[in-house]
């Protein structure tokens, strides 16, 4: 895609963290928003802002591992907008300790929202895209622990490592019909949002296995402002990869020449 202004854009978790930060990055472009999140009170306000801006927006309460609610989502973005041109499937919860001690629920609400919310954002808006007929691009929010696992946040990891598998799948599959329709896979690295609080969104409160990020913060981490503007330029350019911290272009490579030569596998630093 080359032109952004009046296209329609969905975003999920678009309330907070990167989120947000595209909300408003596409909005600086001239399109339209449809905004989902689970937290009410952060989606009115950042409704409240984009708004009087002059933006339009759609905001819709949306749990996305609920695949009734996804479909729901899809139906109300064409109802309100009659087309959706890039489709954001962000939305990230993280639970915190060793593999073995993480709970079924920790297992199941983290693979609900960052793995099966993908999968359901593909399957609600992807037939829709299709049948528009318009270039558009969808952008799924990975972390460089889908590609570098990170010790003590298991579901997370396997969450990821999925979602990059299936953008991988997703490109390959539109690819095969002539689809005009980009893919992106975004991995992170440490980036300033609220995801180490997530929390306060579990349902039934914040009962099981809590993520602690430690206190240290590393001097690479990214704002969610400067990810926004690689995922912009990514869209626009038609770049699958997004990876935002050089720094671990060495461990990407030696992850694979590790598996080639049947090494064990090494931990990556946090940056």
């Amino acid at each position: 895609m080359d032109d952004l202004r009046d296209k329609v854009a969905v975003v999920t978790g678009g309330a907070s963290g990167i989120g947000l930060a595209l909300a408003r990055r596409f909005a600086a472009e001239g399109m339209h928003l449809v905004l989902a999140d689970i937290e009410q009170s952060a989606l009115d306000a950042a409704t409240a802002e984009l708004g009087e801006g002059g933006t339009q927006v759609l905001a819709l309460r949306t749990d996305v591992s609920d695949p009734v609610a996804v479909e729901a989502l899809a139906a109300a973005a064409y109802g309100r907008f009659g087309a959706v041109h890039v489709l954001v499937n962000n939305a990230g919860v993280v639970t915190g300790g060793p593999a073995w001690e993480q709970s079924l629920e920790d297992w199941n609400w983290v693979l609900g929202v960052d793995l099966w919310g993908v999968v359901h954002g593909v399957r609600a808006f992807v037939p829709r895209m299709l049948a528009g007929g318009a270039p558009g691009h969808i952008v799924n929010t990975a972390s460089i622990a889908g590609l570098l696992a990170m010790p003590g946040i298991a579901p997370y990891d396997v969450a990821k490592a999925g979602v990059v598998s299936l953008s991988e799948c997703l490109h390959f599959d539109l690819e095969a019909v002539g689809a005009p329709i980009g893919v992106s896979v975004l991995c992170p690295g440490r980036v300033r949002s609220r995801i180490g609080e997530s929390d306060r969104n579990r349902p039934g409160g914040a009962a099981g296995t809590q993520y602690r990020p430690g206190t240290v913060v590393p001097d690479t981490v990214l704002s969610a402002e400067a990810t926004a503007d690689l995922v912009l330029a990514s869209i626009l350019a038609d770049r699958f990869w997004i990876l935002t911290h050089d720094g671990y272009d060495e461990w990407i490579t030696r992850r694979a020449e590790g598996i080639l030569a049947g090494r064990p596998t090494e931990r990556a630093p946090v940056l």
